[in-house]
């Protein structure tokens, strides 16, 4: 019997029934073909290792996303503010495919077929509307799915109207130009331009110290009269600032965006967004010209319709192999939901965590191909703690509760140089050491020399 789940909006795909293939005895005995959908910190991390292994045991490795570079995840809010060039932080699949030795496919995953052990690509089409590529299906004996995770709107209305997101490449960027096409108004009219974000987490309060170093740039460079005219609202449901940090951290990053002039409500629960602002759940209007909606994330919605066990935020759950409930079919970063032995909460949705299991995927993989039917060990997670950084004004870490460390607080440049070496760490195992450590020199001349705001 044929298993097909197609997303359900992709009615243009064009599904051919397929008779089942006897994939078992296939990858047990020849090489496997190794599909990695989503190039995020796992999915990217694990195609460039595994392409450059050259094991015996792996016949090709492929990476599927509907982007054509990839990004930082913890860095978008630097692209969204345009403190940070996105050319020169972006990585290009197709470049980085021919240097790990994986192929790259363009595309949106829409649906899978476990029978036949395909998956579903939806039809790929220009902004005018005309469909470039068909509807295609990719054969895989070992399915890697780390789609990453969007963010959650919570059914609040308006937000999808009325809001930009950051959770993307592509999302970042589209707030950067509209927010430099707002600073040319205001420069022009004289009118204020006022921004309110949702969400107190880590993204939330990163994008508003991002965005008062832009408005402190933007008047050096005169396209502001004064400061004043740039207005930061940031808005959190809870009772404080980053709920997931220690309290002694929440407060002092509140008491240090309140200082840079960003206007900080907490227990202020949004019901509706509007073109005007942001309505709390007590009547008050938030006024804005400019929405972002920074609160809660969840998977991508087409992960419920694979067959595959999900949970209530659309994640994939998975063993402590990372397997879903298809032994063949793994799970990574933000899509997926795997809770620690003797704990109550699943891990967070971090790039900590999506490092983390995408190095024990690089290492378990090829010995489960080269011993079909042996378990390997299981993944084990270690808490390294977690860093946020208000731009170049300050930063705030907590460290692991492991070791020494034991869950200490650390803050200013060296939470600063711990949070750089996290983004240079992931560069190294994309490009290497000595190149990686190039592009590092390539970003401290850069910053000498060219503007220190995205000015074209």
């Amino acid at each position: 019997m044929e298993n097909i789940v197609d997303h359900p909006h992709s009615s243009d795909v064009q599904v051919t029934p397929a008779a089942p293939k006897p994939h078992a005895s296939h990858a047990s005995s020849h090489a496997a073909r190794v599909v990695v959908v989503g190039g995020g910190v796992a999915g990217l991390e694990v195609a460039t290792a595994l392409g450059k292994l050259g094991s015996d045991c792996i016949e090709s490795v492929m990476l599927v996303d509907s982007d054509s570079a990839h990004v930082w995840k913890p860095m978008l809010h630097t692209i969204a503010a345009g403190t940070r060039d996105l050319a020169q932080q972006q990585t290009t699949y197709l470049a980085q495919a021919s240097d790990a030795q994986f192929a790259y496919q363009p595309g949106e995953m829409c649906g899978l077929d476990r029978e036949a052990r395909e998956i579903l690509l939806a039809p790929i089409h220009a902004p005018d509307g005309r469909e470039l590529v068909a509807g295609r299906r990719l054969p895989y004996d070992k399915l890697v799915i780390a789609v990453g995770s969007g963010a959650n709107d919570f059914g609040t209305q308006g937000v999808n109207e009325h809001c930009f997101m950051i959770d993307s490449r592509r999302k970042a960027d589209a707030f950067n130009q509209e927010i430099r096409l707002r600073m040319v108004r205001c420069m022009a009219s004289g009118e204020p331009l006022q921004v309110a974000i949702v969400g107190g987490g880590a993204t939330g309060v990163e994008l508003a110290a991002e965005l008062v170093q832009l408005a402190e740039s933007a008047t050096a460079y005169g396209a502001l009269g004064e400061a004043a005219k740039f207005r930061i609202v940031l808005i959190e449901a809870g009772a404080r600032l980053l709920p997931s940090f220690p309290e002694e951290i929440a407060e002092a990053t509140r008491v240090r965006l309140q200082a840079l002039g960003v206007s900080v409500i907490v227990g202020g629960r949004v019901s509706r967004a509007t073109e005007q602002g942001f309505e709390l759940a007590n009547g008050e209007l938030i006024p804005a010209s400019l929405r972002v909606w920074a609160a809660g994330v969840k998977a991508p919605e087409f992960l419920t319709q694979l067959g595959l066990q999900t949970t209530r935020n659309n994640q994939l759950l998975v063993n402590d192999a990372l397997q879903t409930s298809d032994p063949d079919i793994y799970a990574l970063g933000d899509c997926a939901s795997y809770t620690l032995p003797g704990k109550e909460e699943p891990l967070p949705p971090t790039a900590q965590v999506a490092h983390q299991q995408a190095r024990y995927l690089i290492e378990t993989l090829p010995h489960v191909l080269e011993r079909p039917g042996a378990k390997p060990v299981g993944f084990a997670y270690r808490d390294f703690g977690a860093l946020v950084s208000l731009a170049h004004y300050d930063a705030y870490g907590s460290l692991g509760k492991f070791g020494l460390f034991n869950g200490g607080v650390i803050r200013g440049r060296l939470a600063m140089l711990s949070h750089i070496m996290l983004y240079r760490s992931h560069q190294a195992r994309l490009y290497g050491f000595w190149r990686g450590g190039l592009l590092w020199l390539i970003d401290l001349m850069n910053s000498r020399l060219r503007p220190s705001i995205r000015l074209d």
